[in-house]
């Protein structure tokens, strides 16, 4: 009751001082008593406002956790700001619309509308502040946080939605749950796909499949980079061309993908090429091609202990040497797989603690494939490039002082060459 003189203080002016008839001296009332509030709401918002941004800024800057600052970051301040401003209107709308008991109706449900969807920024606010908060942690730096995130605000915005309703409706929150109670059939198949999202958020981070920084290589969507961001409805990859693949949360339990991070945790990144030589340069050694061979330092000592061991079981078994295929031999290609098995063991970039080996695969149209399986020690993709370039070029510039050939196909310049080559002999 006290209230009531102060807001009908005009009133009584207009009708008592200047006799205006009453209902003009409502109106009037009525508008010099709105402009009063909204006049003094900017006052309180822009005073918080101050506060917020000047005090609690200074407060932040100081303080030793970096949580408050995320508060300022997402504007929470300025959500309380607003909160606060809209409660101070909605206290004074009974006394200022005090002749207006219809029009205090409608203001009353405008106040509380504007009160939940205030209320909803603040809590999204402070969920992106905690979201921002545990991303500096590190038990939290690679987990899907914002997945969590999206589904508190989900659970949030239903709610609101709700009470919204219920505000315009003049029903009760308890009729109105019920009701959606009813409907959760048609609102799992609204939400499905965020659903689903959700649950392969939380297998995701349980399994701890996939982690924000990992490599990962999904040909079926063109995705092979680093995941940058995993939401509620999305994984993002930043590929190495700098685009970016989004691909739906779901499916990296539904379908395979390749994760390079036991690569990354181990102690070498594998290189895994083979060398196609021709079988028709593949052939014996003889005792002179055997001494040239001991010249290749990396091969000495086994080119020395290889060739006596296989010279006492020849002499055992009395083989005729005369014919080379007889007995016991030495080949070129041989030779050559055993230098390279030397060379990737002084290498400095491969990792001798891991598996390291030159093996020869099934023989093939295109030639004998001399695979070379080993590791180096550098994992960074381009340095990777580079050592293993670094080990073809010498394995490629080898072949030939092993009298091998590297298997090509015939190129148009071939064919001219044989072409002239026949032509000469045809004309001699």
């Amino acid at each position: 009751m006290s209230s009531k003189p102060i807001t009908r203080y005009f009133y009584r002016i207009f009708t008592e001082d200047l006799g205006l008839n009453e209902s003009l001296a409502q109106y009037l009332n009525l508008l010099i008593n709105l402009v009063f509030t909204f006049l003094l709401a900017y006052i309180i918002y822009k005073v918080l406002r101050v506060f917020g941004e000047r005090v609690v800024n200074k407060i932040a800057a100081k303080s030793k956790t970096h949580f408050d600052d995320y508060l300022v970051k997402n504007k929470t301040f300025l959500h309380i700001s607003n909160l606060i401003t809209i409660n101070f209107i909605s206290v004074l709308t009974p006394s200022i619309l005090v002749d207006f008991s219809e029009a205090e109706i409608y203001a009353e449900k405008l106040v509380s509308l504007l009160s939940v969807v205030f209320i909803i920024a603040l809590l999204r606010s402070i969920l992106l502040t905690f979201k921002d908060f545990l991303k500096t942690m590190k038990a939290f730096k690679d987990k899907p946080v914002e997945s969590y995130i999206q589904v508190f605000m989900i659970v949030v915005w239903l709610i609101g939605i709700v009470v919204i309703f219920s505000i315009i409706t003049d029903r009760s929150l308890t009729k109105l749950f019920t009701g959606l109670g009813a409907l959760s059939a048609v609102l799992l198949l609204v939400f499905k796909d965020t659903i689903l999202g959700f649950v392969a958020s939380i297998q995701v981070s349980v399994n701890d499949t996939v982690r924000i920084g990992d490599w990962i290589s999904m040909e079926k969507y063109g995705a092979d980079g680093d995941v940058f961001e995993i939401n509620l409805a999305s994984v993002k990859v930043r590929n190495f061309d700098n685009t970016i693949t989004t691909i739906p949360t779901y499916y990296l339990i539904s379908d395979s993908f390749k994760n390079w991070r036991g690569m990354s945790q181990s102690g070498g990144r594998r290189i895994k090429r083979a060398v196609l030589i021709k079988a028709e340069s593949i052939q014996f050694l003889n005792k002179n091609e055997i001494e040239e061979f001991k010249k290749i330092q990396l091969i000495t000592n086994y080119v020395g202990q290889r060739s006596s061991e296989i010279n006492e079981h020849n002499n055992r078994i009395k083989a005729d040497k005369s014919v080379l295929i007889n007995g016991r031999n030495l080949t070129n290609f041989g030779m050559f797989r055993k230098y390279v098995d030397e060379y990737l063991k002084q290498h400095p970039a491969i990792n001798k603690d891991m598996m390291v080996m030159s093996r020869q695969l099934a023989p093939s149209p295109e030639g004998v494939p001399l695979e070379i399986y080993a590791f180096s020690k550098d994992k960074i993709w381009k340095n990777y490039e580079h050592i293993m370039a670094d080990i073809f070029d010498h394995i490629l510039a080898a072949v030939p002082y092993f009298k091998l050939e590297v298997f090509e196909y015939p190129t148009g310049k071939d064919f001219s060459k044989d072409f002239k080559t026949k032509l000469k002999e045809i004309n001699s």
